[in-house]
């Protein structure tokens, strides 16, 4: 009698003119064993973000024809993995990750072996110089702890893997910046254990120019708008989450949660996934 196959998750990888980066992110996201089906959400790119995801090989390329933000391809990404692995989790991912994003499998395994329902990956101090004075991850950081119980080590990673059943439970997703802010307060809320896993992971650093600036305003907003539209939530399952939230440094040996299948939401202006060098509106 043939053994079953190990659960697998599906890497969803939103982005936006990340030509230079994406290749790289998918090859080494198809390096992870644990990782089923690659899925590209291209949100309104004006550079030639799609096609090189597709360079890259095994690779499901959904696209936006405009700019909807982070959130919506997001969940883009998730109701195109209901339908290549219905059930699986979700692995999200940044697409300026390039050959670290190889190193996300104890994020994946902390979910797979059942010790997690979401796992975040922390990240260590980054390569390049930069980044910004701390009131985004400050603002972020104790307001999921005023919300939960929990206070976060990076409460703004984007690298996070979940149960679908968790993914679903928080769906829809906060808009915009606040997404991962409003994953993490929706996912304790609802009684999901989250867990931090350290992580050899390096990106892109934002810098400190103007530019930068008003994108960790736009970051600020976002955040702040995810959390006060959580703060008349009842705090029922805030108990719980005191306790379900940790850094894990090492897997646990436990069964693999089942989730369930997602239903897809809509969004605003074309959406379209490729297959057979067609675009096809979703």
């Amino acid at each position: 009698m043939p053994h079953p196959s190990p659960p697998r998750v599906v890497a969803v990888v939103p982005a936006r003119d990340e030509e230079a980066r994406i290749g790289s992110t998918v090859t080494a996201l198809h390096g992870l064993a644990q990782v089923a089906h690659v899925v590209v959400v291209d949100d309104g790119s004006a550079d030639q973000t799609a096609a090189v995801a597709e360079w890259a090989g095994r690779v499901e390329v959904v696209r936006h024809e405009r700019n909807h933000g982070k959130a919506a391809a997001m969940t883009t990404g998730a109701a195109r993995a209901a339908e290549l692995a219905p059930g699986a989790a979700v692995l999200f991912v940044d697409a300026d990750l390039e050959a670290s994003a190889g190193n996300l499998g104890p994020v994946v395994d902390a979910v797979l072996t059942g010790s997690a329902d979401m796992a975040i990956a922390v990240l260590p101090p980054q390569h390049s110089p930069g980044g910004g004075f701390g009131l985004v991850v400050r603002t972020a950081r104790e307001g999921i702890a005023r919300l939960t119980g929990w206070t976060p080590t990076q409460p703004l990673s984007g690298q996070r893997c979940l149960t679908r059943a968790a993914l679903d439970a928080a769906m829809p997703l906060a808009a915009g910046w606040g997404v991962e802010v409003g994953l993490t307060v929706d996912v304790l809320r609802g009684g999901g254990r989250v867990v931090e896993v350290p992580c050899e992971l390096h990106h892109r650093v934002t810098g400190r120019d103007l530019a930068s600036q008003l994108h960790r305003a736009r970051q600020l907003a976002g955040v702040t708008r995810a959390l006060a539209e959580r703060s008349g939530v009842p705090r029922a399952a805030a108990g719980h989450a005191r306790t379900a939230g940790r850094v894990v440094r090492s897997g646990a040996a436990r069964a693999a949660a089942a989730g369930r299948r997602a239903s897809s939401g809509r969004l605003g202006g074309a959406v379209r996934r490729r297959t057979g060098g067609t675009w096809h509106e979703l």
